[in-house]
């Protein structure tokens, strides 16, 4: 498993920009958790639940939601990187999130990380944006592509 970084200020995630962080650690995508986001997040879609449908259909069996895995964003960057150097980073949102390639149950998933702006939000906080890259275990394509933004404010700065 990979030790995170753990930066304290926002130059020193400025200092990151364009580095690649990662990969994680591996996740496997098992039916028990499908079933449970699709409870969670009222999505049944029969190609996420109905095992023995998905068996006939276009990938030979159930797949992950998309959201599911994108969900796995932010504990997959406090793999990465820790933030507890900050006296808040709150998760702002997504610019862009693609899901190129689905996710079949039993493949195992990754996360690699590149900061790709910092910008400035006052005297010791900004906006940081940061291109994650889900891979799954022998799938050429990335199953997922999101820009996640956050807002770092130091431990000591104006909010």
């Amino acid at each position: 498993m990979t030790t995170p970084i753990r930066p304290t200020t926002i130059a020193e995630i400025d200092a990151l920009v364009g580095k690649e962080l990662g990969p994680t650690g591996w996740h496997t995508l098992v039916q028990d958790d499908i079933n449970t986001f699709a409870d969670l997040t009222n999505d049944h879609q029969w190609i996420h639940v109905d095992e023995d449908r998905a068996a006939e259909g276009p990938f030979g069996g159930t797949i992950g939601h998309g959201l599911f895995t994108l969900s796995l964003g932010p504990a997959f960057m406090e793999e990465l990187m820790a933030f507890d150097g900050f006296a808040h980073s709150l998760n702002y949102g997504y610019d862009k999130v693609r899901f190129p390639q689905p996710r079949p149950v039993g493949s195992k998933v990754r996360m690699r990380a590149t900061i790709s702006a910092v910008d400035p939000r006052g005297t010791g906080s900004a906006q940081v944006t940061t291109t994650q890259i889900f891979e799954a275990d022998g799938i050429e394509k990335p199953i997922c592509v999101a820009e996640s933004i956050g807002y770092f404010t130091e431990h000591g700065a104006d909010i």
